[in-house]
């Protein structure tokens, strides 16, 4: 495994996503790319009453190709309001919702521009909440020159794709709604956080093994 690793800006991330953040010494976020619809860039899976449910943040469509970091969310709908009550009404019952949810709330009442900005502030305070401190870079430019030093999860790591990751075996824990419809693995992290509090971290550690 390399040192470095390349990966996609992402709304709360699945699970697989962030077992790549521990697990290298350098992160770089690819700022550079043109977006790509219907992606964990913009969307995310939890888990709801009636199973998997997918949350989508809807972008100002500017141009046929956008470069991410020019990306810019759409609030002509409610989405802030309804992506926190799905989320409430997901993990309300759950064993730590009341520890993290006024944490996350603020990113569902303040409205940001663009969505790279928006997705990274919510991930380094997701990784506050589970306790890991590191360092997060964005490139500079969309250079495939260098792609050689690193381990490139960009467009590995995505909702349609097969969890074809050698490094990547879920660990089961509980869920909410587990007696309705069993373990679902590689939900948002948030699914994780909410149902394992403290031991979340080391159950992110625990995916890396087969």
């Amino acid at each position: 495994m390399k040192h470095k690793v390349l990966l996609s800006t992402a709304y709360l991330a699945p699970v697989q996503y962030y077992t790549k953040l521990i697990s290298y010494d350098e992160i770089w976020i690819e700022a550079h790319e043109n977006f790509i619809k219907q992606t964990f860039r913009n969307r995310c899976t939890i888990y709801g009453a009636n199973g998997a449910l997918t949350l989508s943040i809807p972008i100002r469509k500017t141009a046929r190709k956008m470069k991410i970091n020019e990306v810019q969310i759409e609030y002509t709908t409610s989405w802030q309001k309804l992506h926190w009550k799905s989320i409430e009404s997901a993990y309300r019952s759950s064993p730590f919702f009341e520890f993290y949810a006024d944490d996350l709330l603020p990113f569902y009442t303040k409205k940001y521009d663009l969505l790279i900005d928006f997705n990274s502030e919510l991930q380094s305070t997701i990784l506050k909440l589970l306790n890991i401190d590191i360092q997060i870079n964005r490139t500079s430019s969309f250079n495939l020159d260098s792609l050689n030093e690193y381990d490139d999860f960009r467009y590995l790591i995505h909702p349609k794709k097969d969890l074809c990751d050698s490094d990547f075996y879920p660990c089961e824990y509980i869920q909410v709604f587990n007696s309705k419809y069993g373990y679902l693995p590689n939900l948002s992290i948030i699914d994780l956080l909410f149902n394992t509090g403290n031991d979340a971290f080391s159950l992110l550690k625990c995916t890396r093994l087969k």
